[in-house]
């Protein structure tokens, strides 16, 4: 238990120093992690985001007292988002785990390509229209639900790269997140309780899990702005893309009974 505890601290630590930095990749780092681990896809987006609930609020505490907030953006992002996590959380815990997982596989494979895209690519020029907004609140609430993590890499991508500020597009996507995350807990919560998600038990086995991911992430929120001065945000986003894609490869390999 122990055991398990110090080992999802060092990974909730590390994933919220990049999600600090980056605006993305806690939940995509700490599921592909759990996964990796043998956990179901629902149970580990469930984990992830138990964690997140605290991690989220904490950052978007920092992002609102920094002014890091558009908040003409903000409302229809966060309606949107939770609207689209609702739906994820539904989907993931009406379909048995072994049938989905190749599908998250893949899932996570083109969120490592994003984050590899956005890294390559670098900020557009025009900014994000307004119209566009809602819809990809949509999208990248339910891709958080069901992957387990997104909403950073499908959102914060998106803006970043069509001319938003960097520093608005992070702080408003972040703040948005904790209504997202804490609406997708709750579904998970209702199915739990309702007993209409199959392999709620899982849950309660991976409790070491999840306090290792709140305290790691918890601890190292007010660290994340130090530590992207340190390592430049270009380079840091190329590690993260292949840290990902690597824990997708290594997934794939265990999916098909390669290793």
């Amino acid at each position: 238990m122990l055991h398990d505890f110090l080992i999802f601290m060092a990974v909730g630590f590390g994933a919220q120093i990049v999600d600090g930095a980056l605006g993305m990749a806690y939940g995509v780092v700490s599921s592909s992690v759990l996964l990796a681990f043998g956990v179901p896809p629902a149970t580990a987006s469930a984990s992830v985001h138990a964690a997140e609930v605290f991690t989220t609020a904490t950052s978007a505490v920092s992002h609102v007292s920094h002014r890091n907030v558009n908040w003409k953006m903000f409302f229809p992002l966060a309606i949107a988002g939770v609207v689209g996590g609702v739906l994820g959380a539904y989907v993931l815990t009406s379909i048995d785990g072994s049938t989905i997982k190749p599908f998250i596989v893949a899932y996570l494979g083109i969120m490592g390509l994003i984050i590899l895209w956005r890294a390559w690519k670098g900020p557009g020029a025009n900014g994000t229209s307004p119209k566009l907004i809602p819809p990809l609140g949509l999208i990248g609430g339910f891709c958080d639900a069901v992957g387990g993590g997104g909403w950073g890499p499908t959102v914060t991508s998106a803006l970043v790269g069509s001319g938003t500020s960097p520093r608005y597009s992070i702080g408003t996507v972040n703040t948005a997140e904790f209504f997202v995350t804490l609406a997708i807990s709750a579904t998970f919560v209702y199915a739990l309780v309702t007993g209409n998600w199959k392999d709620a038990d899982g849950v309660l086995q991976h409790a070491a899990a999840v306090a290792g991911l709140v305290a790691g992430g918890v601890l190292a929120a007010p660290l994340a702005g130090w530590f992207v001065k340190i390592v430049p945000v270009r380079i840091f986003t190329w590690m993260v893309g292949f840290l990902v894609l690597g824990l997708c490869l290594y997934q794939g390999l265990k999916l098909f009974a390669i290793i």
